[in-house]
């Protein structure tokens, strides 16, 4: 079987540049022995950023690129000469994505728009020159400044789709049946469960050239939370939905119960999730009469719209597009919108739970160094914050 292109976990480790040293130098020339200190300034490092590009939808470019290093800064020269700047690094990542630190799993950052610069680690600042330290009491300072050292951190990169209505359901309700009839998308469709291993995003058109997006993730099962089926890995793929579409089998023994064990299974995973909206789809209706839909109708869940449809029939379709647009476009979903990116809180990763998150993503493995790119002890000059001057 191929290997999917889909990554949306990945583990690399990153380093900034160091400071260039200052120089220490006395001028010398014919004519002016005693010329005086001219060393120049060391160039700062490199620093590494975090930028969102719309372009990419998934962390496949970074999955083989293990090492970021940005460049070090040059060493101040003679006659006053800076040193050069070592070059940024930018590490573009698909909208969405939020970072841990891979030792700690403390929250890091969040890329969430196209474009979004977040420094990462920033660069050691280059040393100042003998030439920076004259004085009327000290004319030929025989001293210069080391530069700062660099940084240098492992870190997860995790992606969570970004997306207006996602579907959740048991494995075979019908959600990857119903994107394909609603979207252009065609995930994979077969009769049996965990067809879909992957998460899938389509775009649904609506009337007068209006369109939002779906998402498709995996079935989860009673007990995923405990690791069971596909476990709860690809439900941070609907944490930033603005609605949920929970779809139920119309020929389930109990509609209400199974309804109860996914948003329980939520809960489980956020707690936050059940503040948003959500619509209530019982699929496979094409094997119903009339009669039965109205029973059915008495015992499903309160309080919450109830769409019945039929991806293979196109029953129900444009009336479960027309409620999916209703209820994104409400003030009440909007305001919701709008807070929640303001409230929004990144939880830092539990330790325990870490290393058995990295084992099943398969980022466990140890990321080893060059030697070409293990520094010289040298290179590790640590000054007092004393002799730290400001520029």
């Amino acid at each position: 079987m191929a290997e999917s292109n889909f990554v949306d976990y990945v583990k690399i480790y990153c380093r900034s540049g160091k400071g260039g040293k200052g120089s220490m130098h006395l001028r010398h020339v014919k004519y002016n022995p005693n010329g005086g200190p001219d060393g120049g300034d060391g160039g700062r490092g490199g620093s590494i950023y975090l930028r969102g590009n719309h372009n990419y939808w998934t962390l496949l470019h970074l999955k083989y690129q293990r090492h970021v290093f940005a460049e070090h800064g040059g060493n101040g020269g003679r006659d006053k000469c800076h040193g050069t700047d070592g070059k940024d690094i930018y590490i573009d990542v698909p909208c969405g994505t939020v970072v841990y630190n891979a030792e700690t799993g403390k929250y890091i950052c969040d890329v969430n728009y196209d474009g979004q610069t977040v420094l990462l680690l920033k660069g050691g600042r280059g040393g100042l020159g003998n030439f920076q330290f004259r004085s009327a009491t000290n004319q030929a300072p025989r001293y210069a400044q080391p530069g700062e050292p660099m940084q240098e951190m492992t870190i997860i990169l995790e992606l969570k789709l970004l997306a207006d209505v996602g579907l959740v359901g048991f494995p075979n309700a019908g959600k990857s049946t119903l994107l394909s009839v609603l979207s252009s998308a065609r995930p994979k469709i077969a009769n049996y469960a965990f067809t879909t291993l992957e998460p899938s995003l389509g775009i649904v058109s609506y009337h007068d050239k209006k369109s939002f997006v779906m998402a498709d993730i995996p079935g989860i099962i009673e007990g995923a939370s405990e690791g069971k089926g596909l476990g709860l890995r690809f439900l941070r793929h609907i944490e930033r939905n603005s609605l949920l579409l929970f779809m139920v089998p119309g020929d389930t023994d109990d509609i209400k119960k199974e309804y109860e064990i996914l948003l329980n299974e939520l809960t489980k995973f956020n707690p936050d999730m059940l503040d948003k909206h959500r619509i209530l789809a019982i699929t496979k209706c094409d094997l119903l009469d009339d009669e039965l839909i109205e029973m059915l109708k008495e015992t499903t869940p309160e309080n919450i719209p109830i769409v019945f449809i039929s991806s293979v029939s196109g029953k129900g379709i444009n009336e479960l597009k027309d409620v999916l647009w209703k209820e994104l476009n409400s003030e009440s979903n909007k305001l919701q919108a709008i807070t929640a990116e303001d409230i929004i809180v990144h939880k830092d990763k539990e330790i325990n739970k870490l290393q058995r998150e990295l084992e099943a993503e398969g980022e466990d493995e140890i990321i080893f160094i060059d030697e070409d790119d293990i520094e010289d002890i040298d290179d590790y000059e640590y000054i007092d914050d004393e002799d730290i001057i400001e520029p």
